[in-house]
């Protein structure tokens, strides 16, 4: 399986990290940056926390299904067009090996906006969260189906102590019960199946019921239509996250008025 061999390859290059940079050192200074920071008053969180259905438009160039989505991609300019059209927050995939994202991309967009961004790579050790945090993240992603509990939580526990949110990503109810469990404030349910690529919206819809009303709820992964979107919202879903729709688009602001003119 496909995420199998991600988790492999990401395994491989935390150890390389390690080897340039041991944990402590790495540990130390994204608790130094945290040390010197007030609290934000805007989180990704809070964000997705207010009335409404809210967009997080991802910066992607590649992907393990698709392959190359953009062959022209100015991340930079990429980011700024999602925070003039009206974005809550930016995800930024920083994969290299099978998404061709990089840890400067976040860096610098992060440096260009004024919204939360999110660092979205395949956090399998705590070693990710404090570099997610020296690269100036405001959140990070999760994965249910490559954790356990006890590493969700405590994953959760430094994200929060380093001042970022974190967004637990789920397939099924037994993820979900786990990542609820281990303590998570933001669930988001990847409506791609892992193992054939397949997308159904429906799986967001049939997990929704199961979540407090107080947790944020995402839907990944298969929003195309203004259809879609609305019946997200009527169904309580706090937040889309959307890569391929708005990588593809050379009008983003039109596909953003396309995606939101049933709401």
């Amino acid at each position: 399986m496909i995420l199998d061999d991600i988790v492999e390859a990401t395994r491989e290059r935390v150890e390389k990290l390690k080897q340039k940079e041991p944990l402590k050192s790495i540990k130390d200074r994204a608790l130094e940056i945290a040390s010197k920071e007030n609290e934000p008053e805007t989180t990704f969180y809070s964000q997705l926390q207010s009335p409404g259905i809210h967009f997080i438009c991802e910066v992607k160039k590649a992907s393990p299904s698709k392959g190359i989505i953009a062959s022209e991609f100015d991340y930079i300019k990429i980011a700024k067009e999602y925070e003039e059209i009206g974005a809550a927050c930016i995800s930024v995939l920083t994969e290299p090996s099978f998404f061709q994202g990089d840890n400067e991309y976040l860096t610098r967009i992060k440096q260009t906006v004024s919204i939360p961004v999110l660092r979205k790579d395949f956090i399998i050790d705590e070693y990710q969260i404090y570099e997610a945090k020296t690269l100036h993240a405001d959140c990070i992603l999760l994965i249910a189906a490559i954790l356990d509990k006890q590493q969700l939580k405590e994953y959760i526990e430094i994200s929060h102590g380093l001042h970022m949110n974190a967004l637990v990503e789920v397939h099924d109810r037994d993820e979900l019960k786990k990542a609820l469990e281990a303590g998570a404030s933001i669930i988001g349910v990847n409506n791609r199946n892992l193992k054939n690529f397949t997308v159904d919206i429906t799986r967001a819809l049939s997990l929704r019921e199961k979540v407090p009303k107080d947790i944020v709820f995402i839907a990944e992964s298969g929003v195309k239509t203004a259809e879609d979107v609305l019946l997200l919202k009527e169904n309580r879903v706090n937040g889309v996250l959307i890569g391929e729709t708005f990588m593809k688009s050379n009008d983003k602001g039109k596909t953003m008025c396309e995606l939101t003119k049933l709401l």
